[in-house]
């Protein structure tokens, strides 16, 4: 390194090793000595986890930018027992328009070898092979940008860039009706509305569930009003008709509400202002005033549209009445939480249905379903938490689901749950508590909807609909019950030093104008984990007491850091959000390690093997 060099901690990348090989490649599989002379981001994520879309999202315009120079890879690490299968994998890169090469590595190998602990998590390695930095979570393009530019100016002085293309090379594009469909809507008309979510379009659909009658937008990613063939959408999922026989699109990756006028084609935008909604932003106010976050499906209960906001694992609301918008239930903690609306915890909603007294919801990163009820209250039918999950039917205390995107409610009161990681119709009845299969061998059920006495769901993995009758035979499934793949963390009983590692990105500084600019909150699954250490304080680093009689369960450690430009002439700097959430399974054994280190945003200092 040379004098003038910005001064890093570095350690040795270790090599990129995935069982399910490499995609986006032309089937090329590559070693980090063949990336040698590029700088390489990896991109550790999973396809369920919504923090991961969006950091898909924030990587474009940095991919673009510096293509000559920089190499983006995704490393596909599962959460869920279907995320390991490589058709999955396939089926995601195409589904979320991933433009980059992808390891998958469905043993969690490299995931392991590079210490990672969340999803996402983004790591920099220089042209020389060694890493840079890490960063966990979402809303740190920017200082990677940063750093890119830094690496680029250092290594091009050396002599160790090198500039080119890059180890991409795009699929093939299949010729179906729909791809990777989200979630459909029975028209007044007899006909079927779908968002078909991957070409960016509404389709509508004849009432036998495949003719096409019309497709409404560009079919390119855009934010734009008008007719059917000029307005554009970004990822469209959820939809929902209001009283004036409008329909409301859920249009996620553009953080906003459309309406679609279904007589005349015409698309206007009725709440979000493309941007997406991080914490400190306004969470009411007039709709197209305030920010989004991902909203994945909507549904009419109480005389509201109600939004499964799976961006910051809430539930908002936007009033047709007046036009505004407000966050209805929710912290924005990330996991299974009932009580008081303004008190639950929610984990990516994505699925919603409404009846006359409950909202019900597919709460999908807890495997769970959910309702709220006319008071407010939020109630669990189904799920127990972030890390279990599978395909067991029987009383609904020990039933479960693995990660369902889609409810619907039943004539009989029941509703039916499209259970998508299991390929199976589930089906709920709360006079009996008891949960049935309706259905198997369907391809990532993402929603489904009630058309006379057939119930037609979207499968989204085979990009068509499926017409089922109702009731269906319940088909019997074998019990499978999972963990997730995730090892615990050993760690010792009793004193615990949990240090969330946060270093301000170059010429930015922590944000001090309004109060203490860090956040932590900790608690823990079981509570009785923790005897102390629990709840919300300013300091990233805190002592905790772990109890010797739990000898496993799950720390839930949320941390926020806010950084701005570091420069006192600047009346306005630019300032950035940096937040987290992890879930760590531990296990207590004597011997096990007494300090747990959680990257937020830099290397962790007092790692071995640094310097």
């Amino acid at each position: 390194m040379t004098d003038s060099a910005p001064r890093r901690a570095r350690v040795r990348a270790p090599e990129l090793i995935g069982k399910g090989g490499w995609l986006n490649t032309g089937e090329t599989q590559y070693t980090l000595a063949d990336l040698r002379g590029r700088i390489v981001v990896l991109d550790f994520w999973t396809f369920c986890c919504i923090n991961c879309l969006h950091v898909l999202d924030e990587l474009r315009e940095l991919e673009e930018k510096h293509r000559d120079t920089l190499v983006v890879i995704g490393v596909h690490s599962p959460k869920f027992v279907h995320e390991a299968e490589h058709q999955a994998v396939v089926d995601a890169v195409e589904r979320y328009g991933v433009a980059h090469p992808v390891l998958d590595d469905p043993e969690l190998a490299t995931w392991k070898q590079y210490a990672v602990r969340a999803w996402p998590t983004l790591v920099v390695i220089d042209p020389e092979g060694y890493v840079v930095a890490q960063h966990a979570g979402e809303g740190h393009v920017h200082a990677i940008e940063r750093l890119v530019t830094e690496l680029e100016s250092e290594h091009e002085a050396k002599g160790t860039l090198r500039r080119g293309d890059g180890p991409y090379v795009p699929p093939e594009p299949e010729p179906t009706t729909l791809r990777f469909p989200g979630k459909a809507l029975l028209l007044p008309s007899g006909t079927f509305l779908v968002s078909d979510t991957t070409r960016h379009q509404l389709v509508e659909l004849a009432d036998d569930a495949e003719t096409v009658v019309r497709r409404i937008g560009s079919g390119t990613r855009g934010f734009t009003d008008g007719g059917p063939g000029e307005a554009s959408f970004n990822e469209p999922q959820g939809l929902a008709l209001l009283d004036d026989g409008s329909v409301v699109v859920a249009d996620t990756v553009n953080h906003a509400l459309r309406r679609l006028d279904p007589a005349t084609g015409e698309v206007t935008t009725l709440a979000g202002t493309g941007k997406q909604w991080w914490q400190g932003s306004a969470t009411s106010g007039p709709a197209r005033e305030v920010d989004l976050s991902s909203p994945w499906d909507v549904a009419v209960f109480g005389g509201k549209v109600w939004i499964a906001m799976a961006g910051v694992h809430q539930l908002w609301t936007y009033d047709p009445a007046d036009r505004t918008v407000a966050a209805a239930a929710g912290t924005t903690n990330e996991g299974l939480v009932d009580g008081p609306a303004a008190e639950a915890w929610f984990a990516q909603p994505s699925g919603l249905a409404a009846t006359a007294d409950r909202l019900w919801l597919a709460d999908s990163e807890t495997s769970a379903l959910r309702w709220v009820d006319l008071d407010g209250q939020v109630h669990t039918a189904v799920g127990t938490g972030l890390f279990d999950f599978g395909h067991r039917d029987g009383a609904a205390g020990q039933a479960l689901l693995q990660h369902p995107l889609g409810v619907t409610a039943l004539p009989d009161g029941s509703v039916a749950v499209s259970d998508t990681y299991n390929h199976a119709l589930r089906r709920y009845d709360p006079a009996t508590g008891e949960v049935t299969t309706l259905a198997t061998d369907l391809r990532e059920p993402s929603d489904a909807v009630l058309a006379g006495g057939d119930i037609v769901v979207v499968e989204s993995a085979r990009h068509r609909l499926t017409r089922l009758r109702l009731p269906e035979e319940a088909v019997r499934v074998e019990s499978v019950a999972h963990r997730t793949r995730r090892a615990a963390t050993e760690v010792a009983p009793g004193a615990l030093r949990l240090d969330v590692v946060f270093q301000a990105p170059a010429g930015q500084k922590l944000d001090e104008r309004y109060g203490p600019s860090t956040r932590l909150l900790v608690s823990a699954t079981p509570p009785e984990l923790l005897l102390k250490g629990e709840g919300a304080d300013t300091d990233l680093s805190r002592d905790l007491e772990l109890n010797p009689a739990v000898t496993e369960g799950v720390l839930h450690v949320s941390a926020m850091a806010a950084s701005c430009d570091d420069d006192p002439a600047n009346a306005y700097p630019a300032c950035h959000v940096h937040q987290q959430d992890w879930g760590v399974p531990v296990r207590l054994t004597e011997g096990g390690a007494d300090r747990l280190p959680l990257v937020l945003a830099g290397m962790d200092e007092t790692a071995p093997g640094q310097g």
